[in-house]
């Protein structure tokens, strides 16, 4: 069920977003605006995170593969509580020094699982990311004791699946059979300059069920309920990774801008910007507002979290009594540590 909190949540992000781009004079506020209902439902509804440690092993795992809309990363890092990124760090959008660049940088803040920017590298991260996943399930898991257990989502675009690196990613990802890689295309039909119509006409869903992915369609991105159930219905096919395909509208809420690719890589301009306060209800002399009741319902995420980890840690801790062996290389993978005899099974060559 949607809400009148579920709206002043939505438009949040969007214009947060907006704020921020025109701020620094310099970015991509389309996509962020297009996908703001998607990223919430995603965020608030699905992904399983703890804000409060960032690199709690079995999180979920978020990759924005179309790394130039990184303003609603951003949005969504900060609204959520993660400490790295404050609304002082979203102010400083694009700014030297800053946690907060035009892409997404994983090294200079936590909560960013992947360095984006060019077009189909965060696509192949995520196959990857689901591979990871998929092999330490089946080496560590026991009856009664999922210590793996999470999913990869990401949100791609138009110009990531325009590349090679994409389409041999997908094709692995299908013959491994990824059930817990879920993909949500920003089918917004804007490109850089122009419409999609010009070079890309393919039926990308076709393609990936071709690939040997499930594949679904939301026809409003704007549709909280049926991005929800789009997502329930991919979580619960765990034999094909999934493609959901978002109709959005880029800039979603501009007058003059909805929809064309002039939302795409430059700010609206201080009257777009106005005209898009006005028509969303959104305070037009307060910058950076976050309505309080947005807040609340964003920071729900970190009890949600708290407790996700909580439980698992007292499940590693059973595992250990019960598994003492397994649960003492699982820790020394989580640090970072190769395991004894990790090279066993490699074969050697003779020169």
């Amino acid at each position: 069920m949607e809400d009148k909190i579920d709206a002043l949540c939505v438009n949040t992000i969007r214009m947060l977003s907006v704020d921020a781009v025109e701020k620094a004079k310099s970015g991509h506020p389309g996509a962020p605006m297009g996908l703001a209902a998607v990223a919430y439902v995603l965020w608030t509804r699905f992904l399983k995170h703890n804000p409060q440690n960032p690199s709690w092993p079995d999180r979920d795992r978020f990759v924005l593969s179309a790394g130039h809309g990184s303003m609603l990363l951003y949005s969504m890092l900060h609204l959520t509580g993660y400490k790295d990124i404050s609304l002082e760090q979203i102010k400083q959008f694009r700014q030297w020094g800053s946690r907060t660049p035009g892409h997404p940088e994983r090294e200079l803040a936590a909560g960013v699982e992947v360095t984006t920017g060019p077009l189909g590298q965060g696509f192949g991260n995520g196959v990857g990311m689901a591979i990871a996943e998929a092999y330490l399930a089946a080496r560590y898991n026991r009856p009664g004791f999922a210590m793996i257990d999470h999913f990869t989502y990401a949100i791609v675009s138009d110009g990531d699946l325009m590349e090679g690196v994409a389409a041999e990613a997908a094709s692995m990802a299908g013959h491994l059979k990824l059930g817990k890689l879920i993909y949500l295309y920003d089918n917004n039909r804007i490109s850089l300059a122009a419409s999609t119509d010009l070079t890309f006409t393919e039926d990308v869903a076709k393609r990936f069920a071709a690939y040997g992915w499930h594949t679904q369609t939301v026809e409003d991105g704007n549709d909280l309920n049926a991005v929800e159930q789009a997502l329930s219905a991919a979580r619960s096919d765990t034999t094909r990774p999934s493609l959901i395909s978002v109709r959005t509208n880029i800039g979603y809420g501009s007058p003059g801008k909805q929809g064309t690719f002039e939302a795409h890589g430059s700010p609206l301009g201080p009257e777009e910007t106005k005209l898009t306060k006005q028509k969303l209800g959104w305070p037009l002399d307060q910058p950076f507002h976050l309505p309080e009741e947005a807040l609340a319902r964003f920071r729900g995420s970190l009890s949600q979290g708290q407790k996700a980890e909580a439980e698992w840690n007292e499940r590693l801790a059973a595992y250990a009594k019960n598994f003492p062996d397994l649960a003492k290389e699982l820790e020394q993978v989580m640090r970072g540590e190769l395991p004894k005899d990790w090279d066993a099974a490699i074969p050697e060559f003779p020169a």
